[in-house]
């Protein structure tokens, strides 16, 4: 797509922004629509706007004239997903007083949407993955086969092959859904959009209940900046819009712009999110550890706890080294000028302290391991068993060393 025609588009749809992940995210879009037999992956975190994406596929393709329809797979219950997505006959279950259509069933000929696709019960994805396979599929309480022509498209804001690693998601049908796959950046990795959204937010808003329009300093635009935003999108509409009601109130309707700076934007930034420079402790090294990165220790030293006792065996040939066993690394002879042995004391210390600047860098390279491994960095906190928040705190300390 050219400049001109990717401007259209965000213009019918209403999106805002010209982060360089965004655009393609969008071009892709247009460019797989009218293969209208490919199913589509879209992944992204909860709030970035994934559920645009079908939206411009839809009706981007042959299949723009059918229905459309938009399933949050996490929002339905567990016992009655079946229902929803392929339907059921009178009596199939307490409550069943009537003979109902299904979503594959209603949305025959146009396109269906699965959003958070990784909350289905494995039961739902094996009857899902034969409905997208051969387009049948049956209804709950039935017997009779019945058809359907459905192009789907999926999102999720999950790691789906670490879902598919622990046995909480067929791999076969993640391979089946995942022929394309769009990603859409989280606002926080959109710096330079942030401002613009804001500012649309605002502006319809004001517009809306005519209200006074609001104007952002410079410092209160960096502070928008500077914010991790972990709701996206969304909670930076919410965020606008609280602002804009609040912050207006107090002027008479017409009077003019409310300019808003960082001190009283900070007012409306949740407090439990790090957003200015932290605070110099009295405390003690060991005292200051954040029970984020301890819990990152505590697991790391499990893991070389668990590497330790596999080398030995591979060393001594058992889980532990016999009485007699002589090592294959004989330590080397202490250097002829020191006469007396260190004092055992010391040498403990000094073991620990090498104990423990091994262990940090043991975990350093797993999370940077990680964080090349996984499409996300929230899918990369997921697979190290720690907090998003805990991952972006070590790549703010590290990020001269990624």
């Amino acid at each position: 797509m050219d400049e001109r025609e990717l401007n259209a588009l965000k213009n019918k749809y209403d999106i805002v922004g010209n982060d360089p992940a965004l655009n393609r995210a969008l071009s892709v879009a247009v460019t797989v629509a009218p293969a209208d037999d490919l199913t589509v992956l879209i992944f992204g975190e909860s709030g970035s706007g994934k559920d645009v994406i079908p939206r411009i596929i839809h009706q981007n393709s042959p299949r723009r004239n059918g229905k459309y329809f938009a399933v949050n797979c996490g929002a339905i219950a567990e016992g009655t997903i079946d229902s929803e997505l392929f339907g059921h006959e009178k009596g199939a279950f307490t409550g069943a007083v009537d003979t109902r259509k299904g979503y594959f069933e209603e949305a025959d000929g146009g396109t269906l949407f699965l959003d958070e696709i990784g909350e289905l019960p494995l039961s739902s994805q094996a009857k899902l993955l034969r409905v997208l396979q051969s387009g049948e599929f049956i209804r709950v309480g039935s017997s009779k086969v019945l058809k359907t022509d459905v192009r789907v498209i999926a999102a999720t804001n999950r790691n789906l092959m670490h879902a598919v690693s622990v046995g909480k998601f067929r791999p076969d049908l993640y391979y089946r859904i995942n022929t394309i796959q769009i990603e859409l950046p989280s606002l926080r990795e959109r710096k330079e959009d942030i401002p613009l959204l804001f500012r649309k937010f605002a502006s319809d808003f004001t517009d809306k209940y005519s209200r006074n329009g609001i104007r952002l300093t410079e410092d209160a635009t960096e502070l928008l900046k500077s914010y991790r935003w972990p709701g996206n999108v969304r909670q930076l509409k919410s965020i606008a819009e609280t602002v804009s009601m609040l912050e207006t109130a107090r002027m008479t309707p017409g009077s003019g712009r409310v300019e808003i700076d960082a001190a009283t934007l900070l007012q409306y930034i949740p407090k439990d999110e790090t957003t200015t420079l932290p605070v110099p402790s009295s405390k003690s090294s060991q005292d200051s550890i954040s029970d984020e990165d301890r819990e990152i220790m505590i697991k790391m030293i499990l893991s070389l706890k668990q590497d330790i006792e596999d080398l030995k065996a591979k060393v001594y040939g058992t889980s532990a080294p016999a009485a007699h066993a002589t090592p294959l690394l004989k330590p080397s002879p202490a250097p002829a000028d020191y006469d007396e042995q260190p004092d055992e004391q010391d040498g403990e210390s000094r073991s620990e302290e090498e104990a423990s600047l091994n262990l940090l860098a043991a975990k350093d390279e797993q999370i940077r391991m990680a964080l090349r491994e996984y499409p996300t960095k929230k899918a990369a906190a997921e697979a190290l068993g720690i907090s998003e928040r805990s991952l972006y705190r070590w790549i703010k300390t590290h990020k001269d060393q990624l």
